[in-house]
Parts: C-alpha cells; sequence; structure tokens
C-alpha cells in the first residue's frame, strides 16, 4: 500500500534513503532527530510569541497604552488567526508532507516577527502578531502528527514530553533573548539615538528573536516524511487534493462563506438554524460584554481605527472571541458534514470533550501567568527588566523542561498499569499548584518569589504531556491533525484570548495589582480538579471503542 508523501513507500518495502531511518522505521535515530528539529520549532515558536511579555514596559511607555491592551495584544490578537488557520492547517497536516508544512510554516512568522521591529504603533504590532498566529497554527498539528509516525504507540508519553519541555525553553528562551537584547540595545543607544533605523530596544529584541527560524526551516525542509500510521498499522491512503481539502476548510469556517458551503453539500434546515441562532447569540454576547468592560474603565484607548470604524480595546477584544466563537461552530458543522467519522470522534466522545476542556481552562490559567508574570517581578520588586529576563528566563526554562521530562515517561508507566493512568499525572499537577500560587504571588522578597515558582512552576508544567497524549489516543492517525487543531481553536480562544486580557483588564481596575490580577485566576482550580477525575474514570472506555465507533460511523476500517 503507498501512503502520501514524497519519495515514501509502505513499511517493509525498499526506500530510496535506505532502510536505517527510512520513512517506515519507527524509533532509532531518525526519530529523535525528528524529535530534535520539531521540539526546536515549538521552542522557536515560543521565543517569537513570548518575547513581547518581557518587553511591555518599554511598549506601553512608547506607545501609550493601558495593560487591557498589552493583553489584547500579547493574547487576542494572536489567538484570533492562530486558531483562525489551526483548522485548514490541521486539515493540510493530515493530507500534505508534513516536513514541508512546519519548514515554510516558519520562514511565515519569523517574518512577521522581524516586521515587528519597525512598528511604531500599536496597529503594525498588531499586524505583526497576526501573521506570526497564521505561521504557527501549523506547529502542534503538523509536528505531533509527524512525532506519532516516528514513534512507537507506548512513547507517546515520551515524545509529548518533550515537546512540552520545548515550549518551556522557548518561554525561557524568549525572556532571555528579549531583556538581554532591548537592555543592550538601548543602553548602546539611549532612546535610538544613533541607532539603525532609530530602532528602539525592544525592536531590536524583535529582530533577534527572528534570527534562528529560517536556518530551523531549512533543515525541516530536507528532513524526510514518515508513513502515516505506521505505528498504529493503520497505513493512509494517499490525500489526492491535501491543499484543495485545506482551502476548503477554511472556506467552510469563514462568515458567509460557510453559509456557500453549506448550500453546496445540501444542509438540511437543522444545520442552517442552528448556525443562524449561534450567531445572534453570539453577537448579542459580544455587544453585551463589549459595554460592560468598557463602562469598567473611564479611559479605553483606541486599539483599532479604519475609516469609520473605530474600536476600543474591549470592543476588539470581545470582536475576535465572538469571531473565533463562530468560527468554531461553523467548523464542527462542516465536519459533520463533510466527515461524518471525525466528527463523531471529535465531538461526541465524553472523554475527549474533557480532555479539551481540562486543556483549555488550564492553558487560560498559564497564558494569564506567563503574559504578566515577567511584568509583575519588575513592578513588584523594582527590578531591572534585562536582569528578569535573563534570570526567569533561566528559571522558566530549566523547570519547565524537567517538568515534563518527568510527567511523560511518569504517564506512559501509569497508562500501561491503569485505565486512564495518564490523567492522575495532570490530576497531581491541578490539586498541588493553586495553593503553591497564593504563596508565589504574594512573596515579599524577589529571592523568595524565585524560589517559592521553582517549586511551583515545576509541578504546574506536569500538567501537559498527559493530555496531549490522551488527545492523540482518541482519535485515528488520519485525525490527528484536526484534533491538535480543534485543541488549538479551543484552547487559544479560552486560554490564550481570554487569560492575558483578564489579567490586564483585572490588573487596570485594582490600581495595577498583578499579583492579585493573576491568583483572581484560580477560581477555575476547583472546577480543573473534578474534570479530571471525571476524565480518569471515562478515557478507558472512549479508548477502547475508538474503532468501533468510527466503524459505525462510517469509516472504512
Amino acid at each position: 500500500m503507498t501512503t502520501t508523501g514524497a519519495g515514501m513507500a509502505a513499511p517493509g518495502t525498499a526506500d530510496d534513503r535506505g532502510a536505517p531511518g527510512g520513512p517506515g522505521q519507527l524509533g532509532g535515530r531518525a526519530a529523535w532527530w525528528a524529535l530534535t528539529l520539531v521540539g526546536l520549532t515549538s521552542a522557536v515558536s515560543m521565543i517569537d510569541r513570548q518575547v513581547l511579555a518581557i518587553l511591555v514596559p518599554r511598549i506601553k511607555a512608547d506607545l501609550n497604552v493601558g495593560d487591557a491592551e498589552m493583553g489584547l495584544l500579547y493574547g487576542t490578537v494572536f489567538a484570533l488567526f492562530y486558531a483562525l488557520f489551526s483548522l485548514p492547517l490541521g486539515r493540510l497536516a493530515d493530507g500534505w508532507v508534513r516536513t514541508r508544512l512546519l519548514a515554510g510554516a516558519i520562514f511565515v512568522w519569523s517574518g512577521m516577527t522581524a516586521l515587528a521591529g519597525f512598528a511604531n504603533g500599536i496597529g503594525l504590532l498588531a499586524l505583526s502578531r497576526l501573521g506570526v498566529g497564521v505561521g504557527e497554527a501549523a506547529v502542534q498539528p503538523a509536528g505531533f502528527s509527524l512525532l506519532a509516525d516516528r514513534f512507537p504507540k507506548h512513547m507517546k508519553g515520551t515524545f509529548t514530553a518533550v515537546m512540552s519541555a520545548a515550549i518551556a525553553l522557548g518561554l525561557g528562551g524568549a525572556l532571555w533573548i528579549g531583556g538581554s537584547t532591548a537592555g543592550a540595545w538601548d543602553a548602546a543607544f539611549p532612546g535610538g539615538i544613533g541607532a539603525p533605523f532609530g530602532m528602539k530596544g525592544w525592536q531590536a529584541a524583535f529582530i533577534a528573536a527572528a534570527l534562528p527560524g529560517p536556518i530551523l526551516g531549512v533543515l525541516l525542509w530536507r528532513m524526510p516524511e514518515p508513513v502515516r500510521g505506521a505505528a498504529d498499522g493503520i497505513v493512509a491512503p494517499p490525500d489526492p487534493h491535501p491543499v484543495r481539502a485545506a482551502w476548503g476548510t477554511l472556506a467552510a469556517i469563514l462568515p458567509g462563506t460557510a453559509w456557500v458551503s453549506f448550500a453546496r453539500a445540501r444542509a438540511g434546515a437543522g444545520t442552517w438554524i442552528v448556525n443562524i441562532v449561534g450567531l445572534v447569540l453570539i453577537v448579542g454576547a459580544v455587544i453585551g460584554l463589549s459595554a460592560w468592560t468598557t463602562a469598567l474603565r473611564e479611559v479605553n484607548p483606541v486599539a483599532l481605527a479604519i475609516g469609520p470604524v473605530v474600536l476600543n480595546g474591549n470592543e476588539l477584544q470581545w470582536g475576535v472571541t465572538g469571531f473565533g466563537a463562530y468560527v468554531l461552530l461553523c467548523w464542527l458543522q462542516s465536519l459533520y458534514l463533510a466527515d461524518r467519522p471525525s466528527f463523531v470522534v471529535l465531538a461526541t466522545s465524553p472523554a475527549m470533550l474533557l480532555t479539551l476542556a481540562i486543556g483549555s481552562l488550564q492553558t487560560l490559567l498559564n497564558y494569564g501567568i506567563q503574559a504578566w508574570s515577567a511584568s509583575y517581578i519588575i513592578r513588584r520588586f523594582e527590578a531591572d527588566p534585562a536582569t528578569v529576563g535573563l534570570q526567569f528566563g533561566i528559571l522558566m526554562g530549566g523547570i519547565g523542561i524537567i517538568g515534563p521530562l518527568l510527567a511523560g515517561p511518569l504517564s506512559d508507566r501509569l497508562a500501561r498499569r491503569f485505565g486512564g493512568g495518564r490523567i492522575y499525572v495532570t490530576l497531581g499537577a491541578l490539586v498541588l499548584s493553586p495553593p503553591l500560587a497564593f504563596l508565589v504571588y504574594r512573596a515579599e522578597t524577589l529571592t523568595a518569589f524565585y524560589a517559592l515558582f521553582s517549586l511551583y512552576g515545576f509541578i504546574l508544567t506536569m500538567w501537559m504531556p498527559p493530555i496531549y497524549a490522551a488527545l492523540l489516543d482518541l482519535v485515528l492517525p488520519r485525525m490527528r491533525g484536526k484534533v491538535m487543531s480543534f485543541y488549538l481553536l479551543l484552547s487559544t480562544i479560552v486560554g490564550m484570548g481570554l487569560g492575558p486580557y483578564t489579567v490586564g483588564l483585572r490588573s487596570d481596575l485594582n490600581g495595577g495589582q498583578l499579583g492579585e490580577a493573576i491568583l483572581d485566576l484560580y477560581w477555575l482550580g476547583g472546577p480543573l480538579v473534578i474534570l479530571c477525575i471525571l476524565l480518569i474514570r471515562r478515557l478507558p472506555k472512549d479508548e477502547t471503542a475508538l474503532v468501533m465507533r468510527a466503524r459505525a460511523a462510517g469509516e472504512p476500517i
């Protein structure tokens, strides 16, 4: 049986790259080389995404905007296009050459990160964040799908742990690169006087963050593509038109063109009613939330002005969030019409829905913490931004690597011994981290903060690998890009779209008390623990019934 991708052959057949490391081989040097490159891709994506966090004080001073607007830039603007394009790029990852998709994506987002280096207002910064979101949307769908075809099934926790550690490496690297570059540049060129293009330190930091991407892109382009489904013994047939299908996915989720797709698919009255009622409810929620949050502050800076359309930060925030919610509705409906087995597997499995809920809500907490902790340290302890970037960056990177690398293999061992065993690791992390958070963000000294954050961050980072592994275990090989896109869409709208903005708005309302604003997010702690307990009970049932449910929905297996 042949499979999709250039130069690929079925497992057990000859291969033009030779047997060692060939497309059908599982494990070995080829798998670890793939993990190295995909892990570095994830790390670089987090550097380009997160570098804004350490630059917030400098950008606020230059552009004269509030915390809510910085939360909007960090989260919501990025989140909209990250979430939107994760769906068509996830579909492309399920049918096209994933190594080349990753390479092309890294070229795109590196260029858009560099664009921020020439921004002199919030508009160009927003455009840069938009472009970074588009490029980075391919990383998790293509990366996890590729690695799942390079490693044996029993090592899912291990490679997802490395991917989670790579995220932490990128988070720490962003703080170090951003803080040190901006500090050194401003010391050499005070006020930007004498600097190339009159560039300030925060602008130079964006340029520095963009530099590693193109090198990694070349290596990814040259890496062999593995056989899709080899690890599961369900080798996927070639996809004859993956690019066309990806464009079709994009058209099916955009307002207006989604209705054209419904008409072409001869959707029934129920589909139209659900879509239109959903749209009305979403628009009503956007208007209500915009009015409420605007009334909370006396001053609401303009975030977007295009001709007669002038939106403040709150209006743009909720407009983008509402757009994302409508995209999710359209995508689920289009999936139901075009690929019933995928819809059944992704949208009707209780274990899948619980996993998605846990990941999305915990991501809200994580992004609120990641976006504002560096600024909190600078404000609370009157620390030097460059020093914070170096110290906190190293701390974030170190604990973020150790935690997932322990959690992933541990979750593999627990999964072999207990039904739903992976999620015990996530449950432990979510039970222990809230009380530690209250100690961290009420520490009296910077030394105490760093000491407590080391333990807190180590435990907190252990929740992610089991969730990734559970998502991959609950779908067929050909659906991995879709499930990661589904997860990205939900976690981006809920987590990145709401986490940084919520903390920023709460900070504006309580006199800039960022620590208390971060802790306000922990009302989610109790519900998350309950969801984890429910998932532990349900996960074994849905894993066992996966093939049967897909076959009953029309999957030809």
